[in-house]
């Protein structure tokens, strides 16, 4: 990778002010000072420094959000506060991106990535990798509705949606319910609960495959996933 682009990527300015430091000596690879900003580097091998401070590179970058409600998943909007917006320069360098769309009201987890294989992988129909969501239902859910979604819902433009796991964890005048869908069409969860005549106040997505989201994050609070969580995504998209 030319050594500007790098740095640029790490967070050191623009290619301009990349530039400034290297016409002014500040950069070094391998012990040499380098001036050329098309200087080639291997990010993995060499050892770049700038002012004497070692300089670490990464090609992915893999982060977990409790997505706020009011923000919308996508990386810029000229209306609204977006997901990205959220993010340090730190990790926005990287040019990351949601991984799948939560609606603008919808809260929980939400995987942000510039790792574009992965994040194909797993949003790929043939992949059916399971999302889970908790809902609170306007009106009372039922047994019927368990069965009803475990066969698919007819959804209001005549798709017919691959079953679902319903579970209610209180019903009454408001449902509690959790489920999991292995699909991701737009609103799909609410869309379901329409099919069954049944409207959905609130909606938080739990997890997202082998992913679970971390309880300790505040809404619009953030973290970088462990590794163990990234190996689990790796295997899951095989």
């Amino acid at each position: 990778m030319r050594i500007d682009k790098m740095l640029s990527n790490t967070g050191f300015g623009s290619r301009r002010e990349v530039k400034k430091l290297l016409k002014d000596g500040a950069v070094q690879v391998n012990s040499m000072t380098i001036k050329d900003p098309g200087h080639h580097v291997d990010v993995k091998g060499d050892t770049v420094l700038v002012h004497g401070e070692e300089v670490s590179y990464r090609e992915f970058i893999y982060l977990m959000m409790n997505k706020p409600p009011g923000v919308i998943s996508a990386t810029e909007d000229h209306h609204d506060q977006t997901v990205i917006d959220l993010l340090e320069l730190e990790d926005s360098i990287y040019e990351p991106f949601p991984v799948g769309r939560l609606d603008k009201d919808t809260e929980g987890l939400l995987l942000i990535t510039n790792d574009g294989q992965l994040a194909h992988r797993l949003l790929s129909p043939k992949k059916h990798v399971p999302k889970t969501y908790f809902a609170v239902i306007e009106g009372e859910v039922t047994e019927e509705d368990i069965i009803a979604f475990q066969q698919g819902v007819i959804l209001d433009d005549g798709y017919k949606t691959k079953p679902g796991d319903l579970k209610i964890i209180k019903a009454g005048l408001t449902s509690d319910i959790e489920l999991t869908i292995t699909e991701g069409k737009f609103h799909q969860v609410k869309r379901m609960f329409q099919a069954v005549g049944k409207r959905v106040i609130y909606l938080k997505r739990l997890s997202m495959g082998p992913l679970k989201l971390d309880e300790t994050l505040e809404l619009g609070e953030y973290r970088e996933l462990t590794d163990e969580e990234i190996e689990l995504l790796m295997k899951q998209d095989k």
